[in-house]
């Protein structure tokens, strides 16, 4: 088979809805809500129609029980033709980043020319489900062939059959080592010394850098939501003004009680929202005369050890450096995805680390050093929040605008995946 070139993917625009934080009942708007919100303002400018996608792809992680192909869902309210494929990706913490990488890949081989991609997550509408106790009981009883077979049946009912599956927390425990996603960021912290003054020092600097951001009219990208009954979201829910390190310090860490220092405050927050981005050949650019924002270079897949799973961006960025030959001072700015303060900062600590660089990233020397600066400069998950599903989606376009903003040229967009994973994605400014 002839070796055929790949097409460059350019990014045309984007938008996503507001973080909504999680308040302890269902939000106002499901998975699918969020997706079409942030995709009709987006489609609305835009110089073609819905029927001119060639595909749709959404990253959503807990779908909802009648979302469970959300994009095509999506396709068919944005008024996609009923024949315009659509399919829905699930990477854990990168799925809104799989989504954009799998339309790249697309577009690269000549697939598709124009694709709509993204993510959505309405995490506070994780389901509860039945245990296997309640399951196997409601199945009897749906055998039962008369009366006597039924009381019987519900005589064995006991309060274990009432204990609830609760999704969100399944979701965020890996099933193979028997670690929740706080616990394993407990593990990095302790190998790299991370003291519980460093993790509350980073999140206060996450919600100041948000708190800036929106102030000085940074987050462009977020189009305005309104509900059923009249009310709007404008903005980021889980901005703390006031927090400090004094505040923070009296927080009490979660995953492990005792000798722990991850708490709910340096940890990312639990959030409803989506991040929908239009991705493009030279040719449909060419047929719609669209702008474009920026250009895919590529994107790296990384795997380690899932109990230290928060290490992902440490794995997956090098190699995606030295495929280009660059190296961590050639790039602007960067986004890594703040699942945990203590996340972030091991992957800091892991790029300094000479040991940890050769015997686990395989590099001949230290990987390098990182200028907080350009790193989440307008704050990231602990502040604004992690829909798992769009934050992916949600870092490529906010760096993008970092990018026009400070009229850098190249950004690296990373996320670490439940399950010890990483993702990383190499793009470059293009447009004014």
């Amino acid at each position: 088979m002839a070796t055929r070139k790949l097409k460059d993917v350019f990014i045309v625009d984007g938008s996503r809805t507001p973080f909504l934080k999680a308040k302890g009942k269902p939000g106002p708007f499901s998975a699918a809500d969020l997706a079409f919100n942030a995709a009709r303002s987006l489609l609305a400018r835009q110089t073609f129609s819905a029927e001119d996608l060639d595909e749709v792809i959404i990253g959503c992680v807990i779908p909802g029980p009648s979302e469970a192909n959300i994009s095509r869902i999506l396709a068919l309210r944005l008024g996609c033709t009923v024949t315009t494929p659509a399919w829905t990706v699930q990477r854990n913490c990168a799925s809104g980043l799989q989504s954009l990488d799998s339309a790249a890949l697309n577009i690269a081989t000549g697939r598709s020319d124009l694709i709509l991609a993204g993510g959505a997550e309405a995490m506070s509408h994780a389901p509860l489900l039945l245990n296997i106790h309640m399951l196997n009981l409601l199945l009897r009883l749906r055998s039962s062939k008369n009366i006597f077979q039924r009381l019987n049946t519900l005589s064995h009912l006991r309060p274990l059959h009432l204990k609830p599956v609760i999704a969100l927390l399944c979701g965020l425990t890996d099933p193979v080592v028997g670690l929740n996603m706080g616990q394993t960021a407990e593990i990095i912290a302790h190998r790299f010394g991370i003291s519980r003054k460093e993790m509350d020092a980073y999140a206060v600097r996450s919600h100041q850098r948000l708190a800036e951001a929106q102030d000085s009219g940074y987050l462009e990208e977020i189009e305005t939501m309104f509900d059923g009954n009249g009310n709007y979201y404008d903005h980021d829910e889980g901005l703390y003004r006031e927090t400090s390190t004094e505040k923070l310090a009296k927080m009490k860490p979660v995953f492990d009680r005792l000798a722990g220092s991850v708490t709910a405050a340096n940890s990312s927050q639990v959030t409803d929202g989506a991040a929908m981005l239009i991705l493009a050949s030279s040719e449909a650019i060419k047929k719609h005369n669209l702008p474009v924002m920026g250009k895919i270079i590529d994107t790296r897949w990384a795997s380690l050890d899932p109990s230290e799973m928060g290490l992902g961006p440490a794995h997956a960025i090098p190699p995606l450096l030295q495929a280009h030959k660059l190296k961590p001072s050639d790039i602007d700015f960067w986004e890594i995805n703040e699942a945990f303060a203590a996340q972030v900062l091991a992957c800091l600590r892991a790029w300094e680390d000479e040991d940890y660089c050769r015997n686990e990233l395989g590099l001949k020397s230290t990987f390098g050093s990182i200028d907080p600066e350009k790193l989440n400069v307008d704050g990231g998950g602990i502040s604004l929040g992690h829909p798992v599903g769009a934050s992916g989606a949600r870092i490529v376009l906010h760096l993008l605008h970092v990018l026009k903003r400070h009229g850098a040229r190249r950004g690296i967009a990373s996320l670490c995946i439940g399950g010890g994973q990483g993702g990383a994605m190499l793009i470059e400014r293009t447009g004014g």
